[in-house]
C-alpha cells in the first residue's frame, strides 16, 4: 500500500512539472501566432506569461523587443534585446536588431563592436551586416587630417 502511494505521489509531482513545462512554450507559440496576425498587445501579454513560467526563454524577450519595436517604445526595444544577448549572446537577430539602433543613435563604436560579434555568430543573415557597415561608412564623421 506504501509502495501505490509514493508511485501516485510521484506520478503526479510528475505530471505538475511537465504541465508547467510545456505550459510556457504554449504561451510562447500562441504569442507567436498573434504577433503574425498583428495582434501585438494579446501577444505581448503571451510572451511575458512565458518569461514568467521561464524567465530564461531569449525568444519570449526577443519577440517583446519586436513588438517595442512595432509600437516605437524604443526604450522597451533595446532593454528587451539587451536581456536577450544576456540569455543567448549569438542570437544572431538580437544582434542585428541592436545594431541598427546603433545607428539610429548614431553609437558607431557599439555598432562596429557589435558588428564584430555578429561576424563571428551569423548563420543566416550574414548579409546584413555588411549593409550596415556601409551605412555606418556613410554617417560615420571623417577625420580631417590636415
Amino acid at each position: 500500500m506504501e509502495k501505490i502511494k509514493k508511485i501516485s505521489f510521484l506520478a503526479i509531482i510528475f505530471t505538475f512539472f511537465a504541465n508547467i513545462s510545456f505550459s510556457y512554450d504554449d504561451y510562447f507559440s500562441e504569442g507567436v501566432k498573434l504577433f503574425e496576425k498583428q495582434k501585438y498587445e494579446e501577444a505581448k501579454f503571451l510572451f511575458e506569461k512565458s518569461i514568467v513560467f521561464n524567465p530564461k526563454h531569449s525568444n519570449s524577450y526577443l519577440y517583446l523587443a519586436k513588438i517595442y519595436k512595432k509600437i516605437e517604445d524604443k526604450k522597451n526595444e533595446e532593454k528587451n534585446l539587451e536581456t536577450t544577448l544576456l540569455i543567448d549572446p549569438i542570437n544572431e537577430e538580437a544582434i542585428l536588431m541592436l545594431m541598427k539602433i546603433g545607428l539610429e543613435k548614431t553609437n558607431y563604436s557599439k555598432v562596429k563592436e557589435l558588428s564584430e560579434r555578429f561576424i563571428k555568430v551569423c548563420t543566416t543573415l550574414c548579409t546584413e551586416n555588411k549593409k550596415i557597415l556601409k551605412e555606418l561608412e556613410n554617417l560615420e564623421p571623417k577625420n580631417n587630417e590636415s
